[in-house]
């Protein structure tokens, strides 16, 4: 059975864009809160190619049947050609903080 509640993932190139990121889905309410994170080190292979470089890591909690609109949301926002997005599962948690995200990522009324 899927968990309830996640934490989708993404990094970028700069904490400007980061944030517009994160400040986007929030206001789109495809998330109830997320995190900055860097800047940090990332190592993978692109163009053949080993690269290393500077980014920073957005987290954004949300409900799972959010995680569709976020990922599209995502996709259409961000400026790398294959952005990582990854959801992870919430597995337990703050029963109050865990509704609190519910709550947030529900469509106004």
């Amino acid at each position: 059975m899927p968990a309830d509640h996640v934490i989708v993932s993404t990094t970028t190139d700069s904490e400007s864009e980061a944030t517009a990121l994160a400040s986007s889905a929030i206001e789109h309410r495809l998330g109830a809160c997320a995190q900055v994170v860097g800047p940090l080190t990332s190592v993978f292979r692109w163009d053949g190619a080993v690269q290393t470089e500077r980014e920073w890591r957005v987290d954004i909690k949300t409900v799972a049947d959010r995680v569709p609109g976020l990922t599209d949301h995502l996709k259409a926002e961000h400026s790398y050609d294959v952005p990582e997005i990854i959801a992870t599962p919430i597995e337990g948690g703050s029963a109050e903080y865990l509704d609190w995200l519910v709550e947030e990522t529900a469509d106004p009324a």
